[in-house]
């Protein structure tokens, strides 16, 4: 044993704890968790009908609840796990904007994005820009996405989750990514998005009560509230100066922050895809800001730990994203370790899957359908979906280990997803507010924001991302404010209306999307 920072309590030294091996009870809960995962999986998409919108979008039956927690299990995995509480170890409380200010993103697509695509009845985010635009501004949506998801999201989830476990247990890193992989891509393959919405459904609270496990433990070994604010003061700030190279407030409040966030809550198929899937506006609507509800809660679960790893195992912690992870292996006692092991596992497995099934869609219905067998059958469309993910994550396999070599995996994921999305969100955006505005612009948007960008960090590479990310999207709303004037439509278009969905919205809408802004504005101000 050895003293730990801030109280004197006497906690187990890494020598000791880095011998440790599972438990008779930690290896029973582990197995016990993926052994309720795959049976509920198979539960939920075992003699449902052969129909597109049945795999791809559940029949379109979600609820708000499912919906919810969903949003949630997919979106919090090991990138956040590894990833924003390696940040908040390095930066501190500063990178907590990107959940508390993702909320309140959440909020503005409840209520503004989500009417608009459920009254459209899409399958998918590039399907609306061919309503709006043309085929051609859809099928570069749909490329970009593709490539985006292999080559990021899929590769980063993978990497992450490999490395908390050769942390934890010591499984080299190669041989997590394969195992990963291969668990998630058998049951996405096999049930589609109802397979993946149930299995969060256990997935989402079990990795809530595991990251309220590591904080409870952290704050218990650094010697309670009072300790950790005291000798963390310097990292507990969450507005920093204007010309910060990761945070700085302006991008946070008024800038380059809000293009991710808009992007990722509102037009990425990997989060859309639930709320798409609602039986109706006002589920979509109550499950969106449920999810922003539980969002503000992210930092104290995750980000914070991480800080708190600062103080407690500084000698361990080789690089900021080992943080979580020697948090994990140091605090947790044998069988409860296990259990958050599996919780661990499972925020992994919930966000790979529902990345393969939304890769899948996106390539099934605005590549395969679109472009190659417009006519093809509901049959044969599964079928090709189901291979696509299997391909996709024998490629994300295959690239994950090149993410090990970009440095910190929340930045690998936010900077390269600037390329595309400060494009997209143009598209999107300028498309919903100005009618007459011609395919022609929305094209040159997407297209011109890569250069763009790239220059940006070329020429600029001490300046923030995130302030890069706004000078691109106002130089591409620029573009295409231009090309409307000078060559406008002749007519708005008119964009389908689904039938049979119910399209009024949630009652009180309005006053939960309050409440969310407000609570996260009085943390800003606590933490000021």
């Amino acid at each position: 044993l050895r003293p730990a920072p801030g109280n004197g309590k006497m906690v187990p030294h890494p020598s000791t704890r880095a011998a440790m091996t599972f438990s008779p009870i930690d290896i029973a809960s582990f197995v016990g968790f993926l052994v309720l995962v795959f049976a509920v999986s198979l539960a939920a998409s075992r003699r449902k009908k052969v129909a597109t919108e049945d795999y791809f979008l559940a029949g379109r039956e979600l609820r708000w609840w499912l919906i919810g927690i969903s949003l949630i299990a997919s979106n919090i995995s090991t990138e956040h796990f590894v990833g924003l509480a390696g940040r908040g170890y390095a930066l501190g409380l500063a990178i907590a904007s990107y959940e508390w200010m993702a909320a309140v993103t959440m909020v503005v697509v409840a209520l503004f994005f989500l009417p608009k695509f459920l009254r459209a009845g899409i399958f998918t985010m590039p399907e609306y820009l061919e309503y709006r635009y043309d085929a051609a501004a859809r099928s570069i949506m749909a490329f970009f996405m593709m490539l985006a998801y292999v080559f990021v999201a899929l590769a980063t989830v993978l990497y992450s989750g490999a490395l908390a476990l050769e942390a934890v247990i010591g499984l080299d890193v190669i041989t997590g990514i394969w195992i990963i992989g291969a668990l998630s891509g058998l049951y996405v393959t096999y049930g589609g998005l109802r397979a993946v919405v149930w299995t969060e459904l256990i997935q989402g609270p079990a990795l809530l009560l595991g990251a309220l496990l590591v904080f409870v433990l952290s704050l218990n070994a650094i010697g309670g509230w009072g300790e950790f604010t005291t000798l963390s003061a310097g990292k507990l700030h969450t507005v920093l100066p204007w010309n910060d190279p990761e945070m700085p407030w302006l991008a946070v409040f008024v800038g380059g922050l809000w293009i991710p966030n808009l992007f990722y809550w509102g037009l990425n198929q990997f989060i859309t895809q639930r709320a798409l899937a609602a039986r109706s506006l006002a589920d979509g609507q109550r499950g969106t800001l449920f999810a922003a509800a539980i969002k503000v809660s992210i930092p104290f679960l995750i980000v914070m730990p991480g800080i708190m790893a600062v103080h407690l195992y500084p000698d361990l912690i080789k690089t900021p994203d080992q943080a979580y992870p020697v948090l994990i292996r140091e605090l947790v006692p044998p069988g409860l370790l296990g259990i958050m092991l599996a919780a661990l596992f499972g925020a992994v497995l919930s966000t790979f899957e529902s990345l393969l099934n939304s890769a899948a869609t996106i390539f099934s219905l605005d590549i395969y359908q679109r472009h190659w067998r417009p006519s093809a059958e509901p049959a044969q469309l599964l079928r090709v979906g189901r291979w696509a993910t299997l391909v996709l994550f024998l490629v994300g396999c295959l690239w994950a280990p090149i993410v090990g070599r970009a440095g910190s995996v929340f930045q690998y994921i936010q900077m390269f997803w600037g390329f595309i999305s400060p494009g997209i969100v143009a598209a999107f955006v300028v498309g919903m507010v100005s009618p007459r505005t011609p395919p022609l612009a929305a094209k040159g948007a997407m297209l011109l924001g890569i250069p763009v960008y790239g220059l940006l960090l070329w020429f600029l590479p001490g300046v923030a991302f995130l302030h890069h990310m706004a000078i691109t999207f106002l130089v591409v709303v620029a573009y295409m404010w231009i090309v409307t004037a000078l060559r406008p439509l002749a007519a708005a278009r008119v964009l389908p209306v689904k039938e049979g969905l119910s399209l009024e919205p949630a009652r009180h809408a309005g006053l939960l999307g309050g409440l969310v802004v407000a609570a996260v504005a009085v943390l800003y101000l606590y933490f000021w």
